[in-house]
Formats: structure tokens, C-alpha cells, sequence
């Protein structure tokens, strides 16, 4: 049982990181002044930004010993 609740923490939070970080991806879509050069950058930037987050995610997945 305590697994599954760390386990839960963990993508609870995960989750909340991923937000933050495309948290400005909403207004760069819907604003016309952004040139589709600009879009392509930051959503790449963003893209770099979730990589170590997912193997974060997916390394504390299997080996949760490493979070202590």
C-alpha cells in the first residue's frame, strides 16, 4: 500500500512540474504576434526541459530506493 501512495507522489508531482513548465504554451499558441520560428523554438525548449523529468520519472519508477 505505502508503494502505491509513493508511487502516486511521485507522478502527482511529476505532473505538477510538467504544468509549470508549459504552463506558458497556451498564450504563445493563441497569441498571432508569436512567428511560427519563435512557436517551433519554445516548444523545444520546452521539449529539452521534460527530458530529465521523465527519466526522473522513470528511473524513481524502478529504482524508488533512489529518492532517499
Amino acid at each position: 500500500m505505502k508503494d502505491r501512495k509513493a508511487k502516486a507522489k511521485l507522478i502527482i508531482l511529476l505532473g505538477i512540474i510538467w504544468i509549470i513548465v508549459t504552463l506558458p504554451l497556451p498564450w504563445i499558441v493563441n497569441n498571432p504576434e508569436v512567428s511560427e520560428s519563435q512557436f517551433n523554438t519554445i516548444l523545444g525548449i520546452i521539449g529539452i526541459m521534460s527530458i530529465p523529468f521523465i527519466m526522473l520519472g522513470i528511473v524513481w519508477t524502478l529504482k524508488p530506493e533512489l529518492t532517499t
